[in-house]
């Protein structure tokens, strides 16, 4: 398919897909920047909705930057452990608000190389703080986006998340890119599953989806 239709295809799953998941946005709960931080590397082999319940006994005993800096790493493993990766999770978190505590204020960086940097954060992470946070075009190729893309034609058999995140800037527009993912995670979930047979039947991409044409 050429890049001139890979184009009109695009445009027309996400018109799709937002006609089907109007309300659609990130699945991670929190309400400020530094959490969504927290919560995206736990997510890391883990279900947001895990994550979800988890983060609340954590935020409970360090509410803040500058008291998730100073806890002791064992405590924060004691509380995250639930959501697998125990220690590499609480050493990164621990980390990375201590450099946003003694580097940033407190703050998180919205700058893309910035957020690259800090310990724990990949490419995927820092697209969803860009778009989620900064209302910044954002790509964020998670298991579903890879998954639900090659099956759609949009890029051709790609599974590593960069070449996929590369190859989707190239036909999403950038002001689309952020809700776009969040869709289909969405799409994912309900209906272009992994484990179990796709929903075709129920799919509002059905016809145009290449798994089917």
């Amino acid at each position: 398919m050429t890049k001139k239709a890979k184009k009109a295809l695009a445009l027309e799953i996400i018109q799709r897909l937002k006609e089907e998941y109007p309300d659609a946005g990130c699945t991670l709960d929190y309400d400020q920047a530094w959490k969504l931080l927290v919560s995206v590397r736990l997510a890391a082999q883990c279900t947001d909705a895990r994550v979800n319940v988890v983060v609340e006994g954590l935020y409970e005993k360090y509410p803040d930057v500058a008291s998730l800096a100073a806890a002791d790493v064992g405590d924060i493993e004691e509380i995250v452990r639930p959501c697998g990766l125990g220690r590499s999770k609480a050493r990164d978190i621990s980390a990375c608000m201590k450099i946003l505590h003694e580097e940033y204020d407190d703050h998180v960086p919205d700058d893309f190389d910035a957020l690259l940097k800090l310990p724990g954060v990949g490419r995927k992470s820092a697209n969803l703080i860009m778009g989620d946070v900064f209302g910044k075009p954002a790509i964020v190729t998670d298991t579903h986006c890879i998954r639900l893309v090659n099956r759609m034609g949009l890029v051709d058999g790609i599974k590593d998340p960069k070449k996929v995140e590369m190859e989707l800037w190239k036909i999403i527009p950038p002001e689309e890119g952020s809700d776009f993912c969040h869709r289909l995670v969405y799409h994912g979930r309900d209906v272009c599953t992994a484990r179990t047979k796709p929903r075709c039947d129920q799919c509002c991409l059905a016809d145009i989806c290449k798994k089917k044409i």
